[in-house]
């Protein structure tokens, strides 16, 4: 199982990425400041970093820049609000991956964490199944009863959430946070409007709606 260093000291969004990477399948290790993340990186056991460059007692330039003297070759994301042409060029000569500027949507996240995954040789299962219902995380394409059922990125990611939480109710404000990222309206109906488009593309009963609840993938 891929397990991800999160280096990030801004609890809510630490706690977001968390929870978005746990309900995607992997393991997460969170740490709030610079000299704790080159520990744990150093130490070995993580697949991959998300580092944030604003931590306290040592920053991720720092962090990222100690990493690769000492030859250790971890993916990095970098994830920080700091989105100036000069800060992505610098973090991305400094050896990190990949460069992701905040606000961020947790799908986009997700998926740059996937494809670093795949490039260093760290393998994930790459089918979803719920009875006749697959998702092909590769082709992102779905398939209902045999047949291709096409779904946009926001609809397939909202399909995956359900298929990775099979019979599991899940609130409108944990699908909001999973999909659309925390930034978004709480306020807002999107939920339930593509909820709607779910079912008529993969079949009208497979998501359930719990009362007061949320909804809930039917298996």
């Amino acid at each position: 199982m891929n397990r991800v260093l999160i280096a990030e000291d801004e609890p809510r969004i630490a706690a977001f990425v968390q929870r978005g990477l746990q309900s995607a399948g992997f393991v997460t290790t969170v740490v709030g400041d610079g000299l704790s993340a080159y520990e744990e990186a150093r130490a070995g056991g993580c697949n991959l970093m998300i580092l944030d460059l604003g931590l306290p007692a040592c920053d991720g330039f720092t962090v990222l820049r100690r990493l690769r003297e000492d030859r250790v070759t971890l993916p990095v994301i970098i994830l920080t609000a700091r989105d100036s042409v000069s800060d992505t060029v610098a973090g991305l000569e400094g050896g990190a991956d990949d460069y992701l500027s905040k606000p961020f949507a947790f799908e986009e996240l997700l998926a740059r964490v996937r494809l670093r995954l795949r490039a260093d040789g760290a393998p994930e299962a790459s089918l979803l199944r719920a009875g006749d219902l697959v998702l092909d995380l590769r082709t992102r394409r779905a398939h209902v009863d045999g047949r291709v059922a096409e779904l946009s990125a926001r609809e397939f990611a909202l399909a995956e959430v359900f298929l990775r939480h099979p019979d599991q109710v899940l609130t409108r404000e944990q699908l909001l946070s999973m999909v659309w990222g925390f930034d978004y309206d709480p306020g807002s109906n999107i939920v339930d409007v593509y909820v709607r488009y779910l079912r008529r593309k993969v079949g009208a009963d497979r998501v359930e709606t719990i009362r007061g609840a949320g909804y809930r993938l039917r298996v």
